[in-house]
């Protein structure tokens, strides 16, 4: 049941049609893991708590720099040297004091991501290098959950929703991990990409609309543009091929 503070605190969204009570319940009951809380992983986050997601797992083994403050917008220059889950959830907590929120201060590995999922009905893809978003790809294909894919360069991004054996997997999009690098960014464009991650998972925990499923959106925000690529699934690929 939502309270009477809950009640006034989404009582907006509740007006969007197939909405009110019951699906804002939903929201209520329901757990996402969001990997990284970085550039990606604020945004998410922070949009996520302020929804009402009832319960939300954040995982990150790093803490924030002042390098990381033009876009990373859960922490601040007195929070350097803090982990960011730690910081993460202080600014949720604060933003949102109704919801549960779990910090994972561990680097996530093939050996732990079960554990640090746990049992989320969503996974968050906020991380900014290949072979951690590879070990949560297999990870969503165990646990039969979809996975939220969101990457930045620069000034721009790109969105899918994976669902195996629905989609196509994350492997079978991307067969092989880019080169490690430091990449620019603005910050305004993980929080262009991170607002739409969050609109994704919304609508796939109540039921609202529908999700970009075999489909890559890329933003280029050079030309403030939005297009659409199809995803095809991989019948070879190492990981999801059999499924």
């Amino acid at each position: 049941m939502l309270t009477d503070d809950e009640l006034k605190r989404y009582t907006r969204q509740m007006m969007m049609e197939g909405w009110g009570n019951g699906t804002q319940e939903k929201l209520k009951k329901s757990t996402v893991f969001i990997a990284g809380a970085g550039g990606l992983g604020s945004p998410v986050s922070i949009y996520l708590a302020v929804a009402g997601v009832g319960n939300i797992r954040i995982c990150d083994f790093d803490s924030p720099d002042m390098s990381n403050l033009n876009r990373q917008i859960l922490h601040n220059h007195n929070r350097i040297g803090t982990n960011k889950a730690v910081s993460a959830k202080q600014t949720l907590s604060e933003l949102n004091p109704g919801i549960n929120i779990t910090a994972f201060t561990d680097k996530i590995v093939a050996e732990n991501v079960d554990e640090l999922v746990g049992d989320a009905d969503l996974i968050m893809d906020c991380m900014d290098n290949f072979p951690t978003r590879y070990v949560l790809n297999e990870c969503a294909i165990r646990k039969n959950i979809p996975l939220v894919h969101g990457s930045i360069w620069g000034m721009d991004g790109r969105l899918t929703v994976i669902k195996v054996p629905e989609t196509p997997c994350l492997a079978c999009i991307f067969p092989e991990s880019p080169p490690k690098e430091v990449f620019p960014v603005v910050g305004a464009t993980p929080g262009v990409i991170g607002c739409l991650q969050a609109l994704e998972a919304i609508k796939y925990l109540t039921g609202v609309g529908d999700n970009i499923k075999n489909k890559i959106l890329v933003w280029e925000g050079t030309k403030v543009e939005f297009r659409k690529f199809k995803a095809y699934r991989d019948p070879n690929c190492p990981v999801c091929g059999k499924l």
